[in-house]
């Protein structure tokens, strides 16, 4: 049977929304590697650093929802524009922050970019039959990529010129991107929903228990992604001793797969189906977050010879190899989830994926406090993976008793109910 055929136009909708969804997410993550010398200049600990970095996902997470419902009622052309018309002065204004509090109060404003995942998705999807649905949604989330671009350029740009250049230019670059954005995208006015539902009734969807379930899934494969994005650069500096330029390059093995890879996830979803990829992505997710956890360690044992000491743990190879793993497992997973929505409500997208999208944004933004507030209080910087181990657990035990039971996802008959 041949696929069913796609207009033109919707085809220049995904690759321009996906150009776009880059360079918003690339602003999004820019305190990853600005960041650390900030927290040099204005002397953060973890905690404090962890704060910083989070506070654009917070503002990113909390529109979410009401971009998605605009979405759905205006359209995505004329949002998406908007949004990311409204962060340009926001991220030119940062490189004149000189406190703490002016870095935390402009990244509010500056994470608005981060929303734009929850116009994007509706918008293109709704261009697409549904059969290849799961295939658009991935390509448009590639755009995550931006996180690895934001590690090849930003700290090309602090080197040579200081870390207050790296806003001036990410401001230079939104404000293109609108103007390509708007010459190349499309609106077309059957796919609008009118409806008088209220913002309130929309958020009655988190009674759903399959929406909770999502919204948990996707804590994991998105809040992980962007939390371990913000975190890994000074992770690799404070672990390995690393000049940020190396750090950044090696985080980008963790942030570039995670990112572009989102598109093969989205067909896998396709052609295997949600639950499937999304099983199997947990699974690998569990055996590399437990493989990280392990902090380096030197333990002495007795021998007939006398005390003998052996160390244990991950060189910089191994370490890099193992996130590059879970980068892949997280971009599949990210697809996936989507997939689930796209599934079971296709008449309420934008709605139900701002939601999902709001949960994993909001774990973007707690997971780094978190890891800042573990690392001050333990003093191992692996505790960062210890907590995202702990919370891939939770994940597959809902996963199992909801779905895998009454799911063949192993090849032999599913179990009954």
């Amino acid at each position: 049977m041949s696929a069913a055929p796609v207009d033109r136009r919707a085809w220049s909708v995904l690759i321009v929304s996906t150009l776009a969804f880059t360079v918003c997410f690339m602003v999004w993550m820019m305190f990853g590697v600005i960041g650390i010398p900030i927290k040099k200049q204005l002397g953060l600990n973890a905690t404090e650093f962890g704060l910083l970095t989070a506070m654009p996902v917070l503002t990113g997470s909390l529109v979410r929802v009401p971009l998605g419902i605009w979405t759905d009622r205006y359209g995505g052309r004329v949002v998406m524009a908007l949004l990311m018309l409204v962060t340009v002065p926001a991220i030119w204004l940062m490189a004149y922050a000189t406190q703490y509090w002016h870095f935390l109060v402009i990244g509010l404003f500056v994470g608005l970019a981060g929303g734009s995942f929850s116009v994007g998705t509706p918008y293109v999807a709704r261009w697409f039959p549904k059969s290849r649905q799961g295939m658009a949604m991935g390509v448009y989330g590639a755009g995550n990529s931006g996180s690895a671009v934001n590690k090849f350029v930003a700290p090309v740009l602090l080197v040579s010129f200081g870390w207050a250049m790296v806003p001036q230019v990410y401001a230079a670059i939104m404000a293109g991107t609108v103007v390509l954005f708007w010459l190349f995208s499309h609106s077309d006015p059957r796919h609008l929903v009118t409806s008088n539902v209220s913002f309130g009734d929309q958020l009655k969807a988190l009674k759903d228990p399959r929406v909770l379930k999502y919204c948990q899934y996707y804590s994991i494969v998105f809040g992980g992604y962007v939390a371990l994005a913000l975190w890994m650069v000074q992770y690799y500096v404070g672990e390995f001793g690393l000049d940020i330029r190396v750090a950044a390059l090696l985080a980008a093995c963790f942030s570039l797969p995670g990112g572009v890879l989102r598109a093969i996830g989205g067909v896998l979803s396709d052609k295997y189906g949600a639950h499937k990829v999304t099983w199997w992505v947990m699974w690998v997710s569990w055996i590399c977050l437990f493989l990280l956890s392990y902090p380096q360690t030197d333990f002495t044992i007795m021998t007939l010879d006398g005390a003998k000491t052996f160390h244990l743990g991950l060189n910089v190879y191994a370490f890099t190899g193992l996130l590059a793993v879970l980068g892949v497992a997280w971009a599949f997973g990210k697809a996936s989830v989507f997939k689930y929505i796209s599934d079971d409500y296709p008449q309420n997208i934008g709605a139900i994926s701002g939601i999902v999208g709001l949960a994993g944004g909001l774990g973007g933004f707690i997971l780094p406090i978190l890891f800042g507030a573990l690392l001050d209080l333990t003093g191992v910087r692996s505790s960062a993976f210890m907590l995202m181990y702990g919370v891939v657990w939770v994940s597959l035990i809902w996963m199992y008793w909801t779905e895998v039971r009454r799911t063949d996802v192993m090849g032999r008959g599913a179990q009954p109910a």
